[in-house]
């Protein structure tokens, strides 16, 4: 897992849930630690990429909170062009995803978001996850940043 500062300057990048949630609650802790990525994309350096299951993971607090208005923001904002693409689990995907954890201890959304950065040739993914740690073998060219 390699730290969030070092992110190449350009390129394709998968963000999982928590960096996003993080920086659109704006998260005392966290929300800066993943500005630049945001910032780089709206610049134009960096192509984001979320999953489905990410768009559940995000959209899940505004609805639990009973707040659709918010939701719906978030909906707009996460699966409309330009910003973000938004990678469907696909089978070829949800294959990959059970090879990765037939392999690793990964639990299925992770393993989804990482099937899910290898398919569409991200070079990287973005998580707060810890459970991404020593998967150097499994992600391939894919670096892992946090």
């Amino acid at each position: 897992m390699r730290d969030i500062g070092e992110l190449p300057s350009r390129g394709r990048l998968l963000v999982d849930s928590a960096p996003i949630i993080y920086y659109l609650e704006d998260h005392l802790e966290f929300s800066t630690r993943y500005e630049n990525i945001f910032a780089g994309a709206e610049a134009g350096d960096y192509e984001l990429a979320i999953t489905t299951v990410s768009l559940v993971e995000v959209l899940t607090g505004p609805l639990r909170q009973g707040n659709k208005a918010l939701a719906e923001t978030y909906r707009k904002a996460l699966a409309s062009p330009p910003g973000w693409r938004v990678v469907d689990l696909t089978p070829t995907i949800a294959c990959r995803a059970a090879q990765i954890r037939s392999e690793t201890r990964l639990r299925t959304p992770d393993a989804i978001q990482l099937a899910s950065a290898l398919e569409i040739s991200c070079m990287g993914l973005v998580t707060q996850d810890r459970d991404f740690r020593g998967l150097s073998e499994t992600s391939g060219k894919l670096d892992i940043y946090s």
